[in-house]
C-alpha cells in the first residue's frame, strides 16, 4: 500500500478519524524560478547543471545578488527549499576569483556540519579546482588540524569549537583571519535563549579578532521560519542584515492531521497515553514499509517506542535493521550510519528526538508522526518538513499528550494554522555569559583604554572589575591577561555546565566501552543508580554514578519496565529588580533535588513500584517575576483550597505564557508557594528556566495582565465541570474545587492590580 492509499485507508477508519480533531490538506505549489545573477562563475553553472540545478528559485537568486552587494543577509525560508545554494554560490565564486579568499561555515551540530561539508565537497570535485574544504571538530584528527589552519579556504566548525579551539589559538590561525570574507551562520533559529546569547557574545570574540588582523567578513544567516529573524540575527551578528522570506521553492501536497487519543475516563479527563497511540499509528506505515521519522520529546520515549517498533519488524533471525533510534547520546559513527541508511532507502522508520529536526539530508521519507506537541509553532513546522523533501505528498500527524499545552493546541487548530511561528528570544549582555566571554577575549588579545567588546555595554566597569580580581593587570593604556586559567574551557555554550558524562557499558568487564554520553544536567533524571538506560532499544541497568569523575557503569539486561523520575523544585530571592502592586520581578535562585525514581511498565505505563535517588542538588541563579496575594484575601480559604487554587492557575499558566511569551514551554517555569519565603505571602512565580535568564520573565512582567486575563478566558471556555488536563489539570490533582477557586483567585489578583 503506497501513501496515497494509506490517507484514503485512513480517512475510511472510524475508530482513527474518531480522534481526529483537524484534517488540513495544503494544494500543491510549484517553483517560481529567477535567472543567475551575470556575475555568477561559468564554472560553477556548468557544474550545477550536471547536479540538475539550471535555474535559481527567487530566493535564492535574491540572497546572492544581496551578497554581491556586500550586504549581510539572512535567509528564511521551510526545510528543503535550497538555502545552501545561498550561500554557496556567492562563496565558491569569490573563491574561484581570488584564491586567497577565506569563508567560516558554523553549524550548530556536528551532524549538520558533516552532512554540509559533504555536499559542498561533491561541487568541489565537479569543479575541478583547487578548493580546499574541511570540517574542524573535536573529531577531526589531529594530523589534519594544521593543514586545515594553514591552507582551508572553506573552515566548517560548530559554536563550540570556534569558542573553545579557534579563538583561543588565534595565532595559528593567521591565514584565515587576514583573509575571512564570509561568515555563514546555519539554522539560526536555533540559537536562542542561553544557547543564542553565548553565540552572540562568540561571534564578539570573532569580528573583534578580524578587525585585529585587518579584515572585515559579511554575514551569510539562514532559519527555518520564525517570526523576527531579521530582529534575531542583528542581535546576533550586532549589525544590521537584509531578510530574503519570500520562498521561490515547490512544496507537494501536504497533509497535517491533528490526532487526540479516545478518553478513558470521562470524570477525571484522562485519555489514552499519546506514546501507545504514536506507536499503534506508526506501526500501519511500518507494515507497509512506508518511510516514516517520528520525533518524540524525550530520549525514554525515543527509546520505548524504538524497542517497540524493532519487536514489531524483525526478520527471521529476530533483527530489525529497518528501524532506528537516533538521538543526542549516541556515538558520532553511529549517528552518521543511521543518516546513510536514510538517505540510501535501507530504513523504514526512524525515532528521533528534537536531533533530526534541522536540515542534515535523511532522504525522502513520506510520513511525520510528532508524539505531542514539539513546543513551538516554529519547531512543528521544521520536523513537519522532514517528510516529503522531494516535492511528492506528505502525511503529518501530530498526536497531543494529556498535557495542558497540547490539549489547547489540538482543540484550538485554528490558533497553530492562524499563529505566526514564534519570536527567537535572546540575551547578549546577561551579566553571567557577557563577563565569561569578556573574559575570554581579554585573554584572547588585550584590551586598550578606549576600546569597546562589540557593542556590549559597560566595557570599562568590566575591566576594572576584572583588575580588582586580579585577572588583569593595566599597564601604559593596556589591559593584559594577568592569571594562568584557560577561560573559554569553563563555559559551556549549550548550558551552565560544563562536563558531560560518558557511559561506559560494562556488560563484557573484558571489554569496557563507551556507548554514549550525557550532560551533567540530565544525569540525575536519567543515569542515576538503577535507573534503566536504553540506548538503540536496548536496555541496561545503571550499576553505579561515579559523579565527581563523570562515568557512569552500566550492563545490559532484560526487563519489561523504564525508569522515570521526579524532579523537586525550590526558589529563593536574590534581588528584587522592579515591583509594581503586587507583582515584582528580579533574581531567584533555583534549587533541583531528584529524591525518587519510578519503575513503568513498558507496554501499559502502569507504575510498579519506587525507589531512592541519592545524588546532590543542582542550584541555578536565573530571573523570575511574582504576583502576590494579599492576606484578607487568601485568608478567606482553606489552606487545601488555596493550594488547590494556586496549583490550578499555575498549571493553566503554563499553557498561557509560551503562547503569548512566544517561547517553548521549556524555556520557562512556573511554581506557587502557599507561604513564599522571600513574600511572605501566597506567591506565583514565573521563571526563565535558563541560568541568568534571557528576558523572557521580564516581558511576562510587563504584560502581566494579559497572561491573567487570556488564563481566565482559557478556564471559563473549558467545558468541563472541575477540571481537566486541558485547563486547571485533572480533578485527582487540583481537587473538586481547584477550577472554581482557581477562577476566584485570578479575579482577586486581578482586581489587586495597582
Amino acid at each position: 500500500m503506497n501513501l496515497k492509499q494509506m490517507v484514503d485507508s485512513l480517512k475510511t477508519d472510524a475508530q482513527f478519524m474518531d480522534g481526529v480533531t483537524s484534517w488540513h490538506t495544503d494544494a500543491p505549489r510549484p517553483a517560481t524560478y529567477a535567472p543567475y545573477p551575470e556575475w555568477v562563475d561559468q564554472r560553477i553553472r556548468d557544474v550545477l547543471a550536471q547536479r540538475g540545478v539550471r535555474q535559481l528559485y527567487t530566493h535564492q537568486a535574491e540572497s546572492i545578488e544581496y551578497v554581491h552587494q556586500k550586504q549581510d543577509v539572512v535567509v528564511v525560508t521551510p526545510t528543503a527549499s535550497g538555502k545552501t545554494m545561498c550561500y554557496n554560490i556567492p562563496i565558491l565564486s569569490e573563491i574561484l576569483r581570488n584564491p586567497d579568499a577565506r569563508a567560516l561555515y558554523l553549524f550548530p551540530t556536528k551532524s549538520l556540519s558533516a552532512d554540509q561539508v559533504s555536499e559542498l565537497y561533491e561541487i568541489v570535485s565537479q569543479l575541478g579546482e583547487d578548493i580546499k574544504t574541511y570540517t574542524y571538530d573535536g573529531d577531526t584528527p589531529a594530523s589534519a588540524r594544521r593543514a586545515i589552519r594553514q591552507a582551508g579556504h572553506v573552515v566548517v566548525t560548530n559554536p563550540d569549537m570556534l569558542h573553545s579551539g579557534i579563538l583561543p589559538h588565534h595565532t595559528k590561525w593567521v591565514k584565515l583571519f587576514e583573509n575571512l570574507k564570509y561568515i555563514v551562520i546555519d539554522e539560526i533559529h536555533t540559537y536562542r535563549g542561553i544557547f543564542g546569547s553565548n553565540l552572540a557574545n562568540v561571534l564578539r570574540r570573532l569580528m573583534r579578532l578580524c578587525h585585529f588582523y585587518g579584515s572585515d567578513p559579511q554575514f551569510i544567516l539562514c532559519s527555518a521560519t520564525i517570526q523576527n529573524p531579521g530582529e534575531l540575527a542583528q542581535l546576533l551578528i550586532g549589525r544590521e542584515v537584509k531578510v530574503v522570506d519570500r520562498n521561490g521553492a515547490p512544496l507537494g501536497e501536504r497533509h497535517v492531521v491533528f490526532y487526540n487519543p479516545p478518553v478513558v475516563n470521562a470524570q477525571l479527563g484522562i485519555r489514552k497515553s499519546a506514546l501507545h497511540e504514536t506507536r499503534a499509528i506508526a506501526g500501519k506505515f511500518l507494515k507497509n514499509k512506508i518511510p516514516s521519522i517520528i520525533f518524540a520529546k524525550s530520549r525514554v520515549q525515543v527509546e520505548v517506542l524504538t524497542k517497540s517498533l524493532k519487536d514489531m519488524a524483525r526478520d527471521p533471525l529476530g533483527n530489525s535493521p529497518r528501524v532506528h533510534g537516533y538521538r543526542g547520546g549516541y556515538l558520532p559513527n553511529e549517528r552518521r550510519a543511521i543518516e546513510r541508511g536514510l538517505r540510501a532507502g535501507q530504513v523504514d522508520a526512524v525515532i528521533s528526538t528534537n536531533a533530526l529536526e534541522l536540515g542534515v539530508d535523511i532522504g525522502s521519507l513520506d510520513v511525520c508522526i510528532l508524539c505531542g506537541y514539539p513546543g513551538t509553532i516554529a519547531s512543528t513546522w521544521q520536523q513537519a518538513g522532514r517528510a516529503g523533501r522531494r516535492q511528492g505528498t506528505s502525511l503529518i500527524i501530530m498526536v497531543a499528550s494529556s498535557a495542558a499545552i497540547d490539549q489547547y493546541i489540538i482543540t484550538h487548530p485554528e490558533y497553530f494554522f492562524s499563529q505566526s511561528p514564534e519570536n527567537a528570544l535572546l540575551n547578549p549582555n546577561n551579566l553571567y555569559i557577557l563577563l565569561s566571554h569578556f573574559k575570554c577575549a581579554a585573554y584572547e588579545l588585550p584590551f586598550k583604554d578606549d576600546e569597546t567588546f562589540g557593542n556590549a555595554p559597560g566595557t570599562d566597569q568590566f575591566l576594572h572589575y576584572l583588575q580588582e580580581a586580579q585577572i588583569l593587570r593595566h599597564v601604559g593604556d593596556t589591559w593584559h591577561w594577568a592569571t594562568e586559567d584557560f577561560p573559554a574551557s569553563e563555559i559551556s555554550l549549550r548550558t551552565a555546565m560544563t562536563e558531560n558524562f560518558l557511559i561506559m557499558d560494562t556488560t563484557d568487564p573484558a571489554h569496557v566501552r563507551v556507548i554514549g554520553e550525557m550532560d551533567r544536567f540530565t544525569v540525575p533524571m536519567l543515569l542515576h543508580e538503577n535507573a534503566i538506560y536504553m540506548h538503540e532499544g536496548t536496555q541496561y541497568q545503571v550499576d553505579s554514578l561515579d559523579f565527581d569523575n563523570c562515568r557512569a557503569f552500566i550492563r545490559r539486561v532484560d526487563v519489561d519496565y523504564y525508569t522515570d523520575t521526579d524532579l523537586n523544585v525550590s526558589l529563593s530571592l536574590l534581588d528584587v529588580e522592579q515591583q509594581e502592586g503586587k507583582a515584582g520581578q528580579g533574581e531567584v535562585k533555583v534549587t533541583a533535588l531528584v529524591k525518587i525514581f519510578k519503575k513503568m511498565k513498558l507496554d501499559t505505563g502502569e507504575s510498579l513500584g519506587y525507589g531512592p535517588v541519592r545524588l546532590p542538588e543542582t542550584d541555578m541563579h536565573t530571573t523570575a517575576m511574582w504576583w502576590t496575594l494579599e492576606q484578607e484575601t487568601s485568608e478567606r480559604y482553606e489552606k487545601d483550597t488555596l493550594q488547590n487554587g494556586m496549583l490550578a492557575i499555575s498549571n493553566v499558566l503554563r499553557i498561557v505564557a509560551p503562547l503569548y511569551l512566544m517561547c517553548s514551554p521549556r524555556d520557562l517555569a512556573v511554581s506557587y508557594q502557599v507561604k513564599s519565603p522571600f513574600t511572605d505571602k501566597p506567591t506565583l512565580i514565573l521563571y526563565d528556566n535558563c541560568p541568568g535568564g534571557v528576558g523572557l520573565s521580564e516581558k511576562a512582567f510587563h504584560m502581566r495582565d494579559t497572561l491573567l486575563q487570556h488564563a481566565d478566558m482559557l478556564i471559563r471556555a473549558c467545558g468541563c465541570e472541575n477540571g481537566c488536563p486541558s485547563c486547571v489539570g485533572p480533578v485527582g490533582e487540583i481537587g473538586r474545587d481547584g477550577k472554581a477557586t482557581a477562577l476566584s483567585l485570578l479575579s482577586a489578583l486581578r482586581e489587586e492590580r495597582s
